[in-house]
């Protein structure tokens, strides 16, 4: 049963701007909070330096990844049930702030596998938490952002956390520099104080109710998923689009192991700059076009990312290698058409729909790409064990037909 709540439009005048400047700082604090507790950098080296074994530390980015998209069906139908869900995006940021601040202490009063396996835990818990926000801040922006400006929140975001990013980033991984554990152990603890603050200010939100509806069972819910995917071509387009375009997320570390197997471990930093010019130079310029058509910026930067793809396979079977800035100035035009990627499919999926069919569209389809981003990254580890230009060489073809099939979208602006 779906109950509509007939309430003042909150996107107008006078909490428009108020709350785009609230969304938009919080949003800024969460994703400097996702670089400082980083998986993929920063707990990856914490848990080596406390003598973990790899083949728990290969867990740290599935788990971050997957297990807060998969969830995130069962969470949509939780939450169609409140009419105002703010309060449940707080909870959401205070939990992943709680959980990585009890990272930082399990390693500071642990080691060995034990640490690992307590960390593992809580960076599943923090990936549920993380799930929680996923789902409720699209619905929050459809309800308190104006269409209009959807696409530029998050580029506005985005680029300004990049820009700290790059701060960050020149002062902790310069070649001078060299940082020991304690100095990793307080960024964790900043992390945590970030999102501990973004969920401060949500609560100055002035959230009106929304339609809500009574949670489904299992097999309702089931059926519900099933029903979108095969009576509502719309959405199953977007679903194949996108699943389609991650090879434009997917095709960056291979970028990265290319380099580091000619050049050495000195290139990362050089990656990780060109990482966050990526977001602080494109984010804004690419929001802004998504509120014009998302599609096209979806169908733009999957062009990019995968003529990028092929650029690299063409350069490395004619001349066995590039240099360390060339592969740099490559990732970071990956990095760039990944933003339009990410941009285009939040706005498109924020606007697709309204109330709780627009939850539904965002949980199940998370849910989905979830799944198959486990398939697709054991496929591609399993094909990169062969060549890892050939993995470049097909995740770009993969992004290209993305590309293609984006293009036959319909405009949801």
């Amino acid at each position: 049963m779906t109950k509509t709540v007939h309430s003042a439009d909150p996107c107008q005048r006078p909490y428009a701007s108020r709350h785009f400047k609230l969304i938009c700082s919080s949003l800024v604090l969460t994703k400097l909070g996702d670089l400082l507790a980083s998986p993929k950098l920063v707990l990856t080296w914490l848990l080596g330096s406390a003598g973990v074994s790899p083949a728990i530390i290969s867990l740290l980015v599935p788990i971050r990844e997957s297990g807060s998209l998969i969830p995130q069906l069962a969470i949509g139908n939780w939450v169609s049930g409140f009419a105002r869900r703010g309060w449940l995006w707080q909870w959401g940021s205070f939990s992943q702030g709680l959980c990585v601040a009890l990272m930082a202490l399990t390693l500071q009063l642990g080691s060995g596998d034990a640490a690992g396996l307590v960390v593992l835990g809580l960076l599943a818990l923090f990936s549920l938490a993380r799930g929680l926000c996923s789902v409720t801040i699209k619905d929050l922006q459809g309800k308190l952002i104006k269409r209009s400006q959807r696409g530029r929140l998050s580029g506005f975001a985005t680029s300004i956390a990049g820009g700290l990013t790059l701060l960050v980033s020149l002062y902790f991984f310069a070649p001078t520099s060299a940082p020991q554990q304690p100095v990793y152990l307080w960024l964790l603890v900043i992390a945590a104080l970030l999102w501990l603050g973004a969920c401060a200010l949500f609560a100055g939100l002035n959230e009106a109710d929304g339609e809500t509806r009574h949670a489904a069972n299992s097999t309702g819910l089931i059926q519900r998923a099933a029903e979108l995917l095969t009576t509502d071509k719309v959405f199953r387009h977007f679903v194949v689009s996108r699943a389609l375009l991650m090879g434009s997320a997917l095709a960056g570390p291979f970028l990265l192991l290319l380099a580091q197997q000619q050049h050495g471990a000195h290139t990362f930093a050089l990656f990780l700059l060109a990482s966050a010019l990526a977001s602080s130079l494109s984010a804004t310029l690419w929001g802004l076009m998504a509120d014009t058509s998302s599609r096209r910026v979806m169908m733009l930067g999957g062009t990019l990312a995968g003529s990028c793809c092929l650029a690299v396979w063409a350069c490395q079977w004619q001349t066995q290698g590039l240099s360390d800035w060339l592969y740099a100035l490559f990732y970071l035009l990956l990095m760039m058409a990944h933003e339009g990627v990410r941009i285009g499919r939040q706005t498109y999926l924020v606007n697709m729909a309204e109330g709780v069919k627009r939850t539904d569209y965002v949980s199940l389809s998370n849910s989905v790409i979830g799944a198959l981003l486990l398939l697709a990254g054991a496929l591609t580890a399993a094909l990169a064990t062969w060549s890892v230009t050939s993995t470049v060489l097909v995740l770009g073809l993969l992004t290209l037909g993305g590309a293609f099939s984006t293009w036959r979208m319909p405009e949801v602006e």
